[in-house]
């Protein structure tokens, strides 16, 4: 069977009209810190999802080293290192997890009224009616993630992220996995998180303006799948996205009425599921707003 193609980056799309504009963006180049394989190459040029669907990508380059603290006195590092800590000490035992948390400087991703709430453990409002997941939360479903059976052969290939957001998870995953598409249905929300991650200029991270229900098939198949907003059921077209070996992570409503995180694993035999603890995120929706 061939392998589905999957588009090239970085890439423009005009909104309007939904076609590539044919001009790609070149980054500078930056000295590597850390070992991140190289993107696949995928297809030359980019054929836009349905108007349902539309996706709006962008790809940043390799992580820079030193990035100007912006309106930040504190010792970021100190924090970071604080912080993880924290998270092991309530049970998060994956040290690249840890690691991962202790690179990614969560305060460039809060307004700056905010910013010293950053490295505490608390969710924290990111404008039109969102959050950014408490660090606790963001390590958990990670962790869960990276216990998949295709993670137990070597890092993660694709691994397509529900919900942008400010973009602080998509950076976490970046120092985890080879390549992270990220969908946000918040024109407002997809803007703020490009703004965020340009001048960390991550190559392997894709994002997408686009209805998340609907999951993105042109970069799949997945080995790994996570949402940042939950629905009565996970969405079917998750589930076809998802490739064998692979993960989902998200939370969903239960029987009971109340949210809890549901992993499910895809063997050759088909799809298992675990519910686990109760969590509150903001409830899934559809359609491009």
């Amino acid at each position: 069977m061939t392998a589905p193609q999957r588009p090239s980056f970085p890439a423009r799309i005009d909104l309007h009209s939904g076609k590539p504009t044919g001009k790609t963006v070149t980054p500078a180049p930056t000295p590597k810190t850390r070992a991140v394989p190289a993107t696949a190459a995928g297809v030359n040029g980019l054929n836009p999802l349905k108007k349902t669907n539309t996706a709006s990508a962008v790809a940043l380059a390799p992580m820079a080293s030193s990035l100007a603290p912006r309106g930040f006195g504190m010792d970021s590092a100190a924090m970071r290192a604080r912080l993880a800590q924290h998270l092991a000490n309530t049970g998060i035992s994956s040290k690249a997890v840890l690691q991962a948390i202790g690179t990614v400087e969560r305060h460039r991703f809060v307004d700056t009224a905010l910013v010293n709430q950053a490295y505490e453990d608390t969710s924290l409002p990111i404008g039109l009616g969102q959050t950014i997941s408490k660090p606790n939360v963001v390590a958990r479903m990670i962790e869960l993630l990276l216990q998949s059976e295709l993670a137990s052969r070597g890092p993660l290939t694709r691994v397509l992220e529900i919900g942008t957001g400010c973009g602080y998870q998509a950076a976490v995953l970046a120092e985890l996995v080879r390549e992270v598409y990220s969908i946000e249905r918040l024109r407002g929300l997809h803007e703020k998180a490009r703004a965020n991650l340009r001048p960390f200029k991550l190559a392997n991270v894709h994002l997408l303006l686009g209805d998340g229900m609907l999951g993105y098939p042109k970069g799949g198949p997945y080995a790994g799948i996570i949402s940042a907003a939950g629905g009565e059921a996970v969405p079917q077209a998750w589930l076809e996205q998802l490739a064998v070996g692979g993960r989902l992570v998200a939370p969903t409503v239960t029987h009971g009425g109340q949210q809890a995180l549901v992993v499910i694993d895809r063997s050759a035999q088909g799809l298992h599921q675990q519910v686990l603890e109760a969590v509150h995120f903001v409830p899934l929706k559809s359609g491009i707003a």
